[in-house]
């Protein structure tokens, strides 16, 4: 099951929104063996496509060596797909090399930009076997 604050959850919404008709990318980095998504970093898609994405090898890197350097793991990897559901393509299953990752889904195929209903899924990928979990949307911790 992935844990998911409102904020966070309402960040990724917003950047789908904010990106369609493209797909929109990006990673939630928590601390290293906590599956705690903390840390919200959108990303560029590289391919600035309606129907793939791709993060900049270059981000991707300077991404990585910061979440080293700050003992975080990417907890979340999630992208939009803007006119078909929220479901992991095979293209999307090739590139999962994450396999302790929650892959979300945002699908902004009803809404587009606007406000209005939007899917949000996560999924397990390893191995190339796609397992649908459930999402729990938590109030923000005070603190």
């Amino acid at each position: 099951m992935l844990t998911i604050t409102q904020e966070l959850h309402d960040q990724i919404v917003a950047h789908a929104r904010r990106d369609h008709p493209d797909e929109a990318c990006g990673v939630i980095a928590g601390p290293a063996g906590s599956d705690r998504p903390e840390r919200f970093i959108p990303m560029l898609n590289a391919a600035r496509s309606p129907t793939f994405y791709e993060f900049d090898s270059g981000d991707l890197l300077r991404l990585y060596r910061e979440m080293d350097d700050r003992d975080e793991e990417p907890v979340v990897i999630y992208h939009s797909h803007t006119a078909t559901e929220a479901y992991p393509s095979r293209t999307d299953i090739a590139y999962a090399n994450e396999p302790g990752a929650h892959y979300v889904l945002v699908s902004t195929a009803e809404c587009g930009n606007e406000e209005g209903p939007v899917s949000f899924r996560s999924f397990r990928i390893t191995d190339g076997e796609v397992t649908e979990e459930e999402v729990r949307i938590v109030p923000a911790h005070q603190g």
